[in-house]
């Protein structure tokens, strides 16, 4: 069984910076894929990024790429997602999850079968 908790949410001034992070219990060999999806008040989860956890491959939505960047620290099972120059329309719950989705459906809420519990970022104007 594998458990994920995140952290790192907070609330931010448009422009500003976060980073999250995302503890994951368990070895590395049982979760190939960590990805953070987040979910704005009134509308479905959505990808943002995820992480091979073999070579750390990285995989970015169109929204957040060039201003998020996601990492691995294997020695601490955990996934971090530095995002810079925040905009309000970034506010959401973020949430992180751990799965083996094969590239087509790496998007895919369906393709995770581990999730935590979110962590809320708001970002003002």
């Amino acid at each position: 069984q594998v458990q994920l908790v995140e952290s790192g949410g907070g609330l931010v001034q448009a422009g500003g910076s976060l980073r999250l992070s995302c503890a994951a219990s368990g070895s590395a060999s049982s979760i190939p894929t960590v990805a953070w999806f987040r979910q704005a008040p009134g509308e479905e989860r959505k990808f943002v990024a995820a992480v091979r956890w073999s070579n750390s491959r990285m995989y970015y939505s169109d929204s957040v790429k060039g201003r998020f960047t996601i990492s691995r620290d294997s020695a601490k099972n955990t996934v971090y997602l530095q995002m810079n120059s925040l905009k309000p329309e970034d506010t959401a719950v973020y949430y992180c999850a751990a799965g083996s989705p094969i590239l087509s459906s790496l998007e895919s809420n369906s393709a995770y079968r581990h999730w935590g519990q979110g962590t809320q970022v708001t970002v003002s104007s």
